[in-house]
């Protein structure tokens, strides 16, 4: 059989990236976008307007199997990485706080306990997170020391078999409403990080929420202060010793934002388009301007782009062929690519794009966020620049 000269063309997927995917990854996205378009979509203006974060969500993302869905076993669902960052897709084509509350729980509490917790760690704490019953948190950000995570000034004093825990932890994802906290730490002479599992309620423990954000703001956010929380041996993550610990996880994190940019960067372009086709200046639809069908070129060739490059890192990552420095690479492109896509659809929109009756300005809030953590796009080309020229330009 011949090959069609012109095989038709479906301009939301020109390099057929879902004809690439497995059976159970489609149901997967299918059963994924049924829910995000019903239940989230429902309720992401009033949650973004009034920065609230239900905690029922994360028993409808447990039920779901979203919490820590790489994980086998605890309740876990076991999937695959390009279904995790399916995950991370259409949880942003609604929302990008709806991916952060997941991917805070999923990729960095629950990896964090999976890969370096004892036995009787992930027995206690992995069931109730993936069932969405217990909310956790990660606390690596502090106040003078974000990019460079390597200064923690939180301590951990040994105190008999456990430590003293002593420090601030900032803008942290979930940390207003969360039951679990993983907090580093510098112990031991040498001071070297270390990981310790915190439990709401714990003396000198607390949580205050950061209010007024301008993005994410339909998910939680807030410091987490430790003032000499003691910590019994039990819940420190013995296997975690130095920076691999804490940036283990955030690579998988990363991983995951890889898919989630570019599921804001589609919902703003289908907005865009939709709304070309519909507005008419000058006796005809803008989407008869030259102009404007490039800018919508250009999202869609950045898109297709981005989720193939997605893809193919799932593949690699369930190869274990996957470097950190890829997943660097892909996160600054698509937060970077996403962040312009949306800015574009914004102008596109005029007037009109400045109301939250489109989801254009709220995507683009979010994707400044995105922009910024988990690693900046300077921080991540530093990573980059390292692996190029086998010269570190971190340190001064």
């Amino acid at each position: 059989m011949q090959p069609q000269d012109h095989p038709r063309a479906c301009w939301e997927d020109l390099l057929r990236i879902e004809e690439q995917l497995t059976e159970e990854e489609r149901a997967l996205q299918a059963a994924l976008r049924r829910f995000a378009a019903g239940e989230l979509a429902a309720r992401v203006r009033e949650l973004y307007r009034s920065e609230t974060t239900p905690r029922e969500l994360f028993l409808q993302f447990g039920g779901m199997g979203l919490l820590g869905a790489t994980i086998q076993g605890w309740g876990c669902a076991g999937m695959n990485s390009v279904c995790a960052g399916l995950i991370g897709f259409e949880l942003e084509r609604v929302d990008s706080a709806f991916h952060t509350m997941v991917s805070s729980q999923s990729n960095l509490v629950m990896h964090a306990i999976h890969r370096f917790g004892s036995q009787a760690q992930k027995d206690r704490y992995l069931p109730r997170l993936a069932a969405g019953e217990a909310i956790g948190c990660f606390g690596l950000t502090e106040p003078d020391h974000g990019s460079d995570p390597s200064r923690l000034a939180s301590t951990a004093r040994p105190h008999g078999d456990g430590f003293v825990l002593s420090g601030r932890k900032t803008w942290i994802s979930n940390a207003p409403i969360a039951d679990l906290f993983v907090i580093w730490a510098k112990a031991g002479t040498p001071a070297m990080i270390r990981g310790f599992i915190l439990e709401r309620g714990m003396p000198g423990l607390s949580t205050a929420a950061i209010t007024g954000k301008l993005g994410l703001r339909a998910s939680a956010t807030g410091d987490v202060v430790m003032d000499e929380v003691l910590v019994p041996p039990f819940q420190v993550l013995g296997d975690a010793a130095g920076m691999r610990g804490p940036l283990a996880c955030i690579n998988k994190a990363r991983y995951g934002l890889c898919w989630g940019a570019m599921g804001a960067a589609t919902a703003v372009w289908h907005e865009a388009r939709g709304y070309v086709l519909q507005r008419r200046q000058f006796g005809r639809p803008l989407a008869a301007n030259q102009l404007v069908q490039k800018k919508l070129a250009d999202m869609q060739t950045e898109i297709a782009l981005g989720l193939a490059a997605a893809l193919q890192a799932g593949r690699l990552l369930d190869q274990g062929r996957l470097p950190a420095e890829a997943i660097a690479m892909l996160k600054r492109n698509a937060c970077g690519k996403a962040l312009d896509i949306a800015r574009t659809a914004r102008d596109m929109l005029g007037g009109n794009g400045m109301s939250d009756a489109y989801s254009v300005m709220r995507h683009m809030c979010n994707l400044e966020a995105l922009n910024t953590y988990e690693g900046t796009s300077d921080v991540n080309a530093l990573v980059l620049g390292h692996a190029q020229t086998g010269i570190s330009a971190f340190s001064i």
